[in-house]
């Protein structure tokens, strides 16, 4: 199983080394939307403009060779815009369906937040029926099928908070900072020019991406790991349980099952990545605070104080016992 792991995770060096040439840092982003690739599970990322989310989409769109299309979140977006419509024939007397852009691969759903929540709700069948109805008629979407969606920060002008239920059917949240000095300057020196910028080739077929995923399915997590997962996201609903009083009444609602879910399959793609046939504690924690940070809801009391999802789910980690 390891040296099978080690051939069907080669192709991961490959994607890295295309992008790297392209994007400069944000190499967690990459790893990131990388394993929601793997683990068939959509990803939200959050950030102010600027920050190449919309590029480093695109760009993985391309190295793997696959069905891309960009909707621009707007005000004035309509859920048929989205997923399509029926247009009426005058000629032969019947509707015929026009499909939207969401029948593709991969959908960078830019700026999602922009859009009222009728819109945002349009693409709750998709994400996760992985199929979309037009008037009677369903229609199973393509296989790799990925959101991919970038929202700005709540606190700035025209944005709408995200619907619980969607931001739910999210697999990870990531957020995006603001390079570093070094990467800033390399980004500079690459970027400020009026020539073309240079693309990314295609380095994978999507079929490796679906038997990836098989053998992601196969890759070993001891039962002392699985019931760490399950703590984890217990003590996100019942500090009080596990002995963690820094957070009591801090925490409205905690993780639901799609949690315990994702942190098992994100652990198992983190793995996959790192070309190991198992799972280890520490895959979990590098995926927990990406998985979690949108499955919490605070009190009030924990707004007031300006505490963040990230400190209840730091002091989770702390005190959950390591196996």
């Amino acid at each position: 199983m390891t040296e099978k792991v080690r051939e069907s995770s080669l192709f991961i060096d490959d994607i890295t080394e295309e992008l790297d040439r392209v994007i400069i840092g944000q190499k967690q982003m990459i790893s990131r939307l990388i394993i929601g690739l793997l683990s068939d599970g959509h990803v939200l990322l959050e950030g102010v403009p600027g920050l190449a989310k919309t590029l480093t989409i695109s760009s993985l769109a391309k190295a793997i060779n696959t069905g891309f299309q960009r909707i621009q979140f707007t005000p004035d977006l309509l859920p048929a815009d989205l997923v399509g419509t029926l247009i009426f024939n005058q000629r032969t007397g019947e509707f015929t369906v026009k499909k939207g852009p969401v029948f593709s691969n991969i959908i960078l759903a830019d700026e999602i937040n922009r859009s009222p929540a009728k819109v945002q709700s349009a693409l709750l069948e998709a994400m996760q029926e992985r199929q979309v109805t037009i008037g009677e008629r369903t229609f199973p979407l393509d296989d790799p099928f990925l959101v991919l969606a970038t929202q700005n920060p709540v606190e700035q002008e025209g944005t709408y908070p995200l619907p619980e239920a969607q931001v739910d059917r999210f697999m990870m949240k990531i957020k995006i900072d603001y390079p570093s000095e070094s990467e800033e300057m390399e980004i500079m020196r690459r970027m400020a020019r009026t020539t073309k910028k240079e693309t990314p080739k295609a380095v994978v077929h999507p079929q490796t991406i679906l038997e990836a995923r098989n053998t992601i399915n196969e890759i070993y997590i001891d039962k002392k790991v699985e019931q760490y997962i399950v703590n984890i996201v217990m003590a996100t609903r019942s500090s009080a349980k596990y002995g963690i009083k820094k957070i009591q009444g801090l925490v409205e609602y905690g993780a639901s099952p799609r949690g315990t879910i994702n942190l098992n399959l994100a652990a198992r793609a983190h793995a996959f990545i790192q070309h190991r046939a198992y799972v280890t504690p520490e895959d979990v924690r590098a995926v927990a605070y990406d998985i979690l940070r949108h499955r919490i809801v605070l009190t009030y009391e924990a707004e007031a104080e300006e505490i963040q999802t990230e400190d209840i789910i730091e002091s989770i980690l702390s005190h959950i016992q390591v196996p």
